[in-house]
């Protein structure tokens, strides 16, 4: 399916991004918009990221996202109770109207970020609508799933990417200047998102990670028919979310179309206009010794210890990246660079019924020859790895608890959206797109 045209709508259906009355904070209610939001569930650094966000305001959203509890039945239970009580009591609101909205994201640095929030048409795969790029783990799966179901409500919105028809937005790294809606083109979704971005938005907060949000609503019927018919054409990229997006196509099986459960909700960042940032997503490995780690690759990769700080450890990593595959690893207080694996190891570790592409991704070495058959480590089972996206947390978890803590170089959104379109996943939490949408912004609840 093409990602530019729009003659293919007529005979195969693309994105159906529809309006929803959006669930709010009321902001006389909470301490401050910027005390109750949360990165997405799996960015939150447990448990030290958790506490603190409980702690920052009792209504923060995280209580409902991440809800703690001794059973997972009691955990998805007291997120329904707690999502009633502050619809109850007027701390979560629905708007008046249902709307699209647009969401935008800037940081201290000129970063600028805008998309469109709304309730997406699940698809599966085999439709070419919204292409994933990753492998997923069920029990997250399961869990989100049960969570969905208790509290019939979408907490947080998927981050998807779509390459739309115009210019790089002014005021990003490649657009040409701030203030205007230059490349935007009259009808398209891009220019109704600038225009509405020009006007005083529903909301404006800043978190303490320096970055600044802001969300305005559309509800001209005109431009809901804009922007619709624009996506109509589209298909797009999953840049993080996998897991949600698997669980609404998991609930949408399970209850019988018409229903609210065809449709979750997403983000849409037109990346042609906001390109995003690809980080890489660090893999801690619980019960591992750096030793014994080392031990056991040797003669399989070549490795140096750096004595360095960590930002000067990356840019060696960066750089052996450019030659073939490479990996720091740390928690005994130095890094040690591992590159240029015994092509042997590669040839009877590395499943050979791929592209070319794949079998030479970093994460694809990582979990068929080093996690699989040097370190025997289960890639889905949390007592022995974590996957986690801060790169000093997972050094710093490393040396705290005597693991092996494995940093990752990241990989290019072109690699990823061609083997997307192949129909080839990645290998799980093989990247990490950002900004992410900050959670407790804008909710859905099915029944309103």
């Amino acid at each position: 399916m093409k990602t530019a045209g729009h003659s293919e709508a007529t005979t195969r259906r693309g994105l159906e991004l529809t309006p929803f009355r959006g669930l709010r904070y009321d902001p006389d209610r909470v301490g401050s918009l910027a005390s109750v939001t949360s990165p997405p569930y799996d960015v939150v650094v447990r448990p030290d990221g958790l506490h603190h966000l409980q702690s920052a305001d009792p209504h923060n959203i995280v209580r409902l996202i991440l809800p703690q509890a001794g059973t997972p039945s009691a955990r998805t239970e007291q997120a329904a109770d707690t999502l009633r009580r502050w619809l109850a009591e007027g701390i979560l609101v629905a708007d008046p109207d249902p709307g699209l909205y647009v969401y935008e994201q800037r940081d201290g640095d000129g970063m600028l970020q805008r998309g469109i929030i709304g309730t997406l048409r699940v698809t599966e795969p085999a439709e070419g609508v919204v292409l994933p790029h990753e492998d997923v783990m069920p029990p997250v799966v399961a869990d989100r799933a049960a969570l969905m179901r208790a509290t019939r409500a979408n907490l947080e919105p998927l981050l998807l990417t779509y390459r739309g028809d115009g210019a790089p937005a002014p005021g990003t790294a490649d657009g040409p200047g701030v203030g205007t809606a230059a490349g935007a083109g009259a009808g398209t979704a891009a220019e109704v998102i600038e225009r509405t971005a020009s006007r005083p938005p529903l909301l404006a907060t800043t978190t303490e990670d320096g970055f600044r949000h802001r969300l305005w609503s559309i509800t001209d019927p005109v431009d809901l028919a804009r922007v619709q018919g624009d996506l109509a054409g589209r298909q797009a990229l999953i840049a993080d979310g996998h897991h949600r997006w698997a669980t609404y196509r998991r609930l949408r099986l399970e209850h019988p179309s018409p229903s609210p459960w065809d449709y979750g909700l997403v983000l849409l960042v037109d990346t042609v206009r906001y390109p995003l940032r690809v980080r890489a997503i660090h893999r801690l490995l619980h019960g591992l010794p750096v030793a014994d780690a080392l031990r056991a690759v040797r003669g399989l990769f070549r490795v140096r210890r750096l004595d360095a700080p960590l930002p000067e450890a990356l840019a060696a990593l960066a750089d052996a990246s450019c030659a073939g595959n490479a990996f720091l690893l740390a928690g005994d207080g130095a890094f040690h660079l591992l590159d240029r694996p015994d092509p042997r190891l590669l040839a009877r570790t590395v499943p050979a019924d791929r592209p070319a592409a794949w079998r030479s991704l970093d994460a694809t070495v990582l979990h068929a020859a080093l996690l699989e058959h040097v370190w025997r480590i289960p890639e889905d089972s949390p007592a022995h790895i974590a996957y986690i996206h801060d790169t000093a947390a997972t050094v710093e978890k490393a040396e705290r608890d005597g693991g092996t803590a494995v940093l990752m170089h990241p990989v290019r959104e072109e690699v990823v959206r061609d083997l997307a379109r192949q129909g080839v996943t990645m290998p799980r939490k093989s990247t990490s797109f950002g900004p992410k949408p900050a959670s407790g912004l804008v909710l859905r609840a099915l029944e309103v």
